[in-house]
């Protein structure tokens, strides 16, 4: 990920944000053609320190299924058109369009696993995570007939962190005061979107002051 050092950040506080956000990634890998393949999916996130893991699972009939070793997981976050018109030194600046984000990339090692107490202890770990996101209390039961052979239709995987590329694009290269016009104007769009990332630039900014 093209990442200009205004926009690079190490602070991994950043990571936990943005997969607290959204864990619905993207896994790349490469097939057995050499190309690129990829596959969305929702993953759990743990991070001891320095320390990261994901796990998911792709459906067994995913060619992705059987990839192992080196892989890339791209995490979104909030993002949004900033026009130029909206900074107050527009003019004699000449400023342009741009397009505010936050984003991270992942690189390290993919283990697939497919041992049925390990797939059930992973379902039911997804399952209560995302059912209580919901205020839902369904649960995995591997015991029960209908629900084991749904274990044979998957694989799950580790994926162990090695790197961690965060950019974040929040206007930071600007004047105060073209950042704060900014955060202005996405607000009153009210729109979810330009809400989330005017909130964001506020924490950025906010944490900068206090040499976070």
């Amino acid at each position: 990920m093209f990442t200009p050092c205004a926009f690079a950040e190490t602070d991994l506080i950043w990571l936990d944000r943005l997969l607290a956000r959204d864990p619905f990634v993207t896994v790349l890998t490469t097939g057995d053609d050499g190309l690129p393949e990829l596959t969305r999916v929702p993953v759990l996130y743990r991070r001891d320190g320095q320390r990261i893991e994901l796990r998911g699972h792709w459906a067994r009939a995913n060619p992705q299924s059987r990839r192992q070793g080196t892989a890339k997981v791209l995490v979104d976050g909030p993002h949004g058109y900033v026009s130029a018109s909206w900074y107050p030194d527009k003019e004699p600046a000449a400023r342009v369009p741009t397009w505010n984000y936050a984003a991270a990339e992942l690189r390290g090692q993919l283990q697939p696993f497919d041992g049925t107490d390990a797939l059930a202890q992973l379902v039911g770990d997804i399952s209560d995570r995302f059912e209580a996101s919901v205020g839902q209390q369904w649960r995995f039961e591997a015991d029960r007939p209908e629900h084991g052979p749904e274990l044979r239709a998957i694989v799950g995987f580790h994926f162990h962190v090695e790197q961690v590329q965060l950019k974040l694009k929040l206007s930071q290269n600007h004047p105060d005061a073209n950042q704060q016009a900014v955060i202005d104007a996405l607000d009153r769009l009210h729109t979810p979107p330009s809400t989330e990332l005017a909130q964001w630039m506020r924490w950025f900014r906010d944490e900068a002051a206090a040499g976070g």
